[in-house]
């Protein structure tokens, strides 16, 4: 049979081990801020964990394992704020310090001032499941639609950790003589399962973090690197999904297609990076006439697109006129060395001779766009064909239709 001191080693290494996993994950990923409180976690049990080995030196009192229980309460605490964080729920400090407070209080109570081993052992397994049954919902819930399988490993282990610690305060409560000097081998049993689950726990929490760090790449490839917008293929894959609703329900929506005039002699006059400034001014400007719901894609150069979802060719002129609106107020406002900036945009509207193919409606927008170039620029122009396209035979390809890039 493991001794005591033997035990709580293994508990103190495994949560430094833990503990330095988390920090380096804290430290390559700061923005994950989840590794925070689980990094905490690993290194408060860990230090319960050295605090109660202490009893061996000092065997005449409880106070070294009264810290300990303190520490593992606070531990499990900031691994359940963790959860929190990681699904962006709001975190409650206080809930925290309240658990580890009356737990503390309870242990202290039950050691001097009416010594039990079955009520300290009560306190101390409902101060530690408490929080674990705060993060189950979270842990075993749908998040957007689907199971995270971090989550699910994470929240299985929880509850075989809180059966495990039920069946421990069965047996102290039954009188089985649980104790913290001298263990039987059952307990000792116990003592390795829960040393296991901890470290299957976290191993769920970093399977919750790939999960997120995969996510947040997969976002990244659909956005712009200098405006932050949505690219091109964020574009496509938007109006594939735009052109399957409207085509199931007949609701139309509308794209708008834009050029920055003179954009090319911009860059040859000013240099790239006032080009660049001048595109990410414009997406700043043209976001705060968008609604709720609609989304500004730089598809590359000079050229935007915006998608209107649920809107006719008419809101989607009424979008357009903002548009150029802010452009114009911004360029009249320009001195000295400021750049005005002027732009052409080209409006269309889905039908259902489109279809489910998104290159129809960017070619009638970029039509359009033409049309409102030819006709002075800095203005709109919508189309609206008569009679309406026709389609295309179901058995001949689509061919993909490029988006014209311009100065």
């Amino acid at each position: 049979m493991l001794s005591v001191p033997t035990l709580w080693t293994v508990f103190v290494i495994n949560f430094l081990a833990l503990g330095l996993i988390w920090a380096y994950v804290m430290r390559c990923y700061p923005s994950f801020e989840a590794a925070r409180f689980w990094t905490g976690s690993a290194f408060t049990a860990a230090a319960g964990a050295a605090m109660a080995t202490l009893r061996v030196i000092f065997p005449d009192t409880l106070v070294p394992l009264l810290f300990a229980g303190s520490a593992l309460i606070l531990a499990i605490c900031l691994a359940s704020m963790g959860v929190q964080k990681f699904f962006d729920r709001p975190l409650s400090w206080r809930n925290t310090l309240l658990i580890t407070g009356l737990g503390t209080v309870g242990l202290w109570f039950f050691s001097f001032v009416h010594d039990s081993v079955p009520a300290r052992m009560t306190v101390f397994t409902i101060a530690q499941t408490l929080p674990m049954a705060l993060s189950l919902k979270l842990l075993l819930g749908r998040h957007e639609g689907r199971v995270n399988p971090g989550a699910q490993l994470a929240g299985i282990v929880t509850i075989l950790v809180m059966a495990l610690l039920a069946v421990r305060l069965a047996g102290a409560i039954a009188g089985a003589g649980f104790s913290y000097m001298h263990f039987s081998p059952v307990q000792s049993v116990v003592v390795l399962v829960l040393v296991f689950l901890s470290m299957a726990l976290n191993f769920g929490f970093l399977l919750m973090a790939m999960d997120h760090l995969r996510n947040e790449v997969a976002d990244l490839a659909l956005l712009d690197d200098l405006t932050g917008v949505g690219n091109r293929r964020y574009l496509l894959q938007r109006l594939t999904e735009e052109c399957v609703r409207s085509e199931r329900s007949g609701q139309p929506f509308a794209l708008l297609v834009i050029d920055l005039d003179g954009f090319k002699g911009i860059n040859d006059t000013h240099g790239h990076a006032a080009g660049d400034a001048c595109l990410q001014h414009f997406t700043l400007m043209a976001q705060t006439r968008l609604r709720p719901g609609d989304m500004l894609a730089r598809t590359g150069g000079d050229e935007f697109c915006i998608v209107l979802p649920s809107s006719t060719l008419r809101e989607g002129a009424m979008i357009a006129r903002r548009v150029l609106e802010v452009c114009r107020a911004d360029a009249e406002q320009c001195t000295g060395n400021d750049i005005p900036i002027a732009v052409s945009i080209g409006v269309a509207q889905w039908s259902r001779e489109m279809g489910a193919y998104p290159d129809r409606l960017i070619a009638a927008a970029d039509h359009a766009l033409y049309d409102a170039k030819k006709a002075g620029r800095n203005g709109f122009a919508t189309y609206d064909p008569a009679p309406p396209l026709a389609p295309e035979p179901a058995s001949a390809p689509m061919p993909d239709v490029a988006l014209r890039k311009r100065a």
